[in-house]
């Protein structure tokens, strides 16, 4: 299977990488808004194709599954261009800039019969059948509580901080809190409320979000660009926690009980870079005839547009081609 990607920055450098380790998929073809971009990147990591405009590579009938690893911004009319051209899309995180954007990708690709989801790799990855069997099974008991937290040092990235092109903490990496606490706890919310301190430039820099289910529990999540947290996800039950380390790509869950002795540790499997998952899943879908995945449906990621627009909403933010 050929894999296509458009844009050739970092974290399509990490796609490249995956590809390039999976079984029967190539590192087919790769776009970028200059030629001279995409030559280098294709002689860097293997590709056999270097397109210098999206649409040319969109319209390569030897790809397979397009991988979009443009700018948030850009991520409606990069996965439009593909549905309209009957690509497969697998459309890196977060999905859209609204939810309004997502709910028309999803009218389009089911006009076109085009299979389309999120690159939320956290959905795909066996890590979360993992925590959720422990949940289960009841080994902390009665659960009430949960935390998650993901801050990086990565303000200097001016993509961040650009309003134009839907920066800020919450879209980059306030997603993947937001998504632990749905995968595991679920959707019926009662309410959220969030606190955030802007940047300069006009975007959330870092910010605390506490949700309430209508059954009574809690998941606090804290998001930032400025500093390192520790990244962990935890769950606290009346038997116990369980703690997830690194909720972005968790790589090892321990269970301790009520007196902080460790009664379980579970390794996760090893993999590449952990965006196999997704693109195994997305393959075998389209194979399969399905224009949606069953780890990240198209409402799902309707869902949490929605939170996120929500969430901007009270902070009054609003970015620039919103207003357009």
């Amino acid at each position: 299977m050929n894999i296509g990607i458009l844009g050739a920055g970092n974290i399509a450098v990490s796609m490249a990488r995956t590809v390039s380790g999976m079984k029967d998929t190539e590192c087919y073809a790769i776009a970028s808004r200059t030629l001279a971009k995409a030559e280098k990147f294709a002689a860097d990591h293997g590709f056999r194709k270097a397109y210098g405009s999206y649409e040319e590579l969109v319209r390569d009938s030897n790809v397979d599954l397009v991988y979009i690893a443009t700018p948030h911004s850009e991520h409606y009319e990069n996965a439009l261009l593909c549905i309209n051209n009957g690509k497969p899309v697998l459309c890196e995180k977060a999905f859209t800039v609204n939810a309004g954007e997502a709910e028309k990708l999803k009218k389009a690709a089911a006009e076109k019969k085009v299979f389309v989801t999120e690159a939320m790799w956290t959905r795909y990855m066996p890590s979360r059948k993992l925590i959720d069997d422990l949940l289960a099974g009841g080994i902390i008991g009665k659960v009430d509580t949960l935390t998650a937290n993901l801050s990086y040092v990565i303000h200097q990235n001016k993509r961040l901080t650009d309003p134009a092109l839907a920066g800020g903490a919450l879209l980059d990496v306030g997603v993947y809190g937001i998504n632990f606490a749905l995968m595991h706890f679920g959707k019926d919310i009662e309410r959220i409320d969030s606190s955030a301190v802007m940047t300069d430039t006009g975007v959330d820099g870092r910010e605390s979000i506490t949700v309430r289910y209508r059954d009574g529990r809690i998941a606090v999540l804290t998001h930032g660009m400025f500093s390192r947290s520790d990244r962990k996800g935890i769950f606290y039950g009346d038997k116990g926690y369980i703690v997830v380390e690194n909720i972005n790509d968790p790589y090892e869950i321990n269970v301790y009980d009520t007196n902080d002795v460790l009664i379980k540790h579970i390794d996760v499997p090893e993999q590449i870079t952990g965006y196999e998952y997704q693109v195994y899943e997305s393959l075998d879908c389209i194979k399969k005839g399905l224009t949606e995945s069953i780890s990240m449906p198209l409402d799902e990621s309707i869902f949490m547009m929605k939170i996120m627009d929500s969430i901007r909403k009270d902070w009054g933010l609003v970015y620039p081609k919103e207003r357009q």
